[in-house]
Formats: C-alpha cells, sequence, structure tokens
C-alpha cells in the first residue's frame, strides 16, 4: 500500500512518499471500463445515440464482451473490441475452498501484475480489488509490501476486476453483492482513479455504497478527503497495534500519521457518514496479541463517537515475515477481551490460504 500528497508542515498534510513507476513503461490504452459514458459517447459519435446506450448497458448491466452484445451490428462488435480493449488478461486462476474461493492473476498492457479474489459465503459473495500494483507501505508482514511498488492502477483495471469477478459469480449461480478495496495497493494513495471506481461501480453497476468498503493503512489526508465524497460507503483502517511504537514497527506509515492523528481523522469520518468504521488486526503470536494490547486497543476504539468493530484475523504466512500468526486459543482469549471491554470483534475466517489468496497474502505470483 502506498500514500497521498498534500505538502504542509503539519502531521496531517505531510505528502507520502511514493516511488514512481519504472521508466520505459508504455501509456496505458484506455480500456473499455476506463471510458465513462461522455467518452463512449465521443467514441461512438458516428453511431446512433441510442448505441451509446445499449453499450454501456451491455457492458455493465449484462456484463457483457462486446462479442456479445448481439443486438450490436457485427462490424461494431469487433470496432468495440478493438478500440475499447480489455484491461486484463488472466494468467492463472486458481480455487479453494471447493471453489468457494477464487483468485485470479491478471497481466496489464505493460506487463505488471495483480490479483483479484472473488468469495463465496452463505449469504454474500464479495470481491477484493486490487488499486496498484504492488505498496509502498512496506508492512512488514504483508506480502505485498515485501514486493515493493510498481505503479497506480486505472479506474478501468479497477472496475475490470469487479466485473470479471461478477461475471464469474454469476456462472457459479450467485450473484455479487460486495466489493472491498483490500487486495494489493494502498486505495487512498491512488485517490482519483480509486474513487471513480467507487462511483463507476455504485451508479453504473448498480452496488450499494454500504456494500463498498475502501481500506486503508492510515492516510489521513485521504480519510478526510473520503469524508468529503457523497457516497457513504463503509472504512476499514488497518490498525494492527494500538501504541505508536509497535504500530511504527508494523505499519511504518505510522511514523507520518501517528495514531493521535488517525484516530481524529476516523472519528471525524464516523460522524460525517455515520457508516460502519472497522478496525482491522492482524494476530501475530507474542507480538500484537497480549492482554496489554487488547486493553490498548479497547481504549482507542471506544474513545470514538460512535463504535468501531474489530476484524481480527490471524496472521497468515508469508515468505518475508517468520513470525507466525496467534493460536485459536489466543485469538479466542483476544476477542473475549475486546468484548468484555465493550468492544464488538469477530474473528475474520480465512479463506484461500493455500492459494496465497487470505489476507497479507497477495504478490502477483503463481505456484
Amino acid at each position: 500500500m502506498s500514500g497521498d500528497a498534500a505538502a504542509a508542515a503539519t502531521p496531517d498534510a505531510t505528502p507520502v512518499a511514493v516511488a514512481p513507476p519504472r521508466r520505459g513503461r508504455p501509456p496505458a490504452p484506455r480500456s473499455r471500463y476506463d471510458l465513462d459514458l461522455s467518452d463512449l459517447a465521443e467514441l461512438l459519435a458516428d453511431e446512433p445515440r441510442y448505441r451509446v446506450d445499449q453499450v454501456w448497458h451491455g457492458l455493465y448491466r449484462q456484463l457483457a464482451e462486446p462479442s456479445e452484445l448481439t443486438t450490436l451490428p457485427k462490424a461494431l462488435r469487433g470496432r468495440l473490441a478493438e478500440e475499447a480493449p480489455s484491461a486484463l488478461t488472466e494468467v492463472t486462476e486458481s480455487t479453494s475452498d471447493g471453489g468457494a474461493t477464487v483468485k485470479w492473476l491478471w497481466s496489464l498492457h505493460d506487463g505488471s501484475l495483480v490479483e483479484t479474489v472473488l468469495m463465496h459465503y452463505d449469504d454474500r459473495s464479495t470481491v477484493c480489488v486490487s488499486s496498484q500494483a504492488g505498496c509502498a507501505m512496506a508492512c512488514s508482514f504483508c506480502a505485498t509490501g515485501q514486493q515493493g511498488f510498481e505503479r497506480h492502477l486505472t479506474t478501468g483495471e479497477i472496475v475490470e476486476q469487479v466485473v470479471r469477478a461478477a461475471r464469474r459469480a454469476r456462472t457459479d449461480g450467485r450473484h455479487l453483492s460486495n466489493v472491498v478495496f483490500m487486495g494489493m495497493g494502498e486505495p487512498l494513495a491512488n485517490y482519483e482513479p480509486t474513487w471513480a471506481a467507487v462511483e463507476r461501480l455504485h451508479d453504473a453497476l448498480g452496488l450499494s455504497a454500504r456494500h463498498l468498503t475502501v481500506s486503508t493503512v492510515g492516510i489521513v489526508p485521504g480519510i478526510r478527503r473520503l469524508a468529503g465524497e457523497a457516497l457513504p460507503v463503509n472504512l476499514a483502517v488497518s490498525l494492527h497495534a494500538a501504541d505508536d511504537e509497535l504500530r511504527d514497527e508494523l505499519v511504518p506509515i505510522n511514523r507520518r500519521y501517528p495514531l493521535d492523528v488517525l484516530l481524529p481523522a476516523c472519528a471525524d469520518y464516523l460522524v460525517a457518514k455515520g457508516r460502519r468504521l472497522s478496525f482491522e488486526w492482524a494476530l501475530i503470536n507474542g507480538v500484537n496479541d497480549r492482554d496489554v494490547d487488547a486493553d490498548r486497543l479497547v481504549e482507542r476504539a471506544r474513545s470514538l463517537p460512535l463504535a468501531a468493530h474489530v476484524n481480527l484475523i490471524p496472521l497468515n504466512p508469508t515468505p518475508g515475515y517468520g513470525v507466525l500468526g496467534s493460536p485459536p486459543e489466543r485469538v479466542r482469549r483476544f476477542r473475549d477481551r475486546l468484548r468484555a471491554g465493550g468492544v464488538n470483534a469477530t474473528v475474520r475466517q480465512t479463506r484461500g490460504t493455500e492459494i496465497d489468496a487470505a489476507c497479507g497474502q497477495l504478490r502477483a505470483t503463481h505456484r
């Protein structure tokens, strides 16, 4: 995950260093999901106006490839495929949990690789999408952070991940209901394309704002900017520690936006949106799963004007971090201590570990 910009002397506005894209990359072509409605109208300016609506409806409501839009003339279908190409080329597809978890490794136009994970549950189907190729946040326990930063994704590259997952969900006899921006990258470091994708998913794909969740390691200017947007999406903050000394070690961006800066921004978001805020907490054996860590988290969570929900995630193994996740009995003790302190906490079901699709494992490789 990577950092957002705004130059000033205060911690709340200090720019975050972001690694530049590698030199020599070809410019990104506009893929079909990079086009907004006006762009599509411009592309089809020589066609009757109703063709624009047909194509837009076909892409977003039918989830169709141009070749499948049989209401269009064959020549126009071919033109769309050529002039508004797909952004994602499938490299591999992996499944686990009896087919309930699907992970795709995609290649982009310049050879960058990103991953997307679709998860079917009894009551919903959720896709976890990437917002960057790689990540500059350098969280020590995260495989993407260990990989480093390559580049930001475009709006179309983000949106198409959701469309492709929705198509697969339909094939599986399911309906895609939730989108979480918790894949590779820091969404609020790639703010404009990420927010444009959120609006497109809401307006064109028809997903409710309450079913859209944006995650961040704590980019405070991005959180404050998000609070001013019209759509009240859910906010998930990857906290992982409730004291600055430990969080500096686990989540280096904390040195730029410490807890006394981050938590007021979270409080203001809650007041502005009235929407659920969750703290993500990867439980690491002997590191942040002690009673004192739980007590500090209770104090931080209860300081907010509205209750925050805590998602506890036993740390998943990654090649660059040797410490193990907390054992089940320690996870239960931590959860129970939070609940006893008046904080709502649940343990997230681990999905896709054997295909490196679980939380913190995405690294754009395949075995």
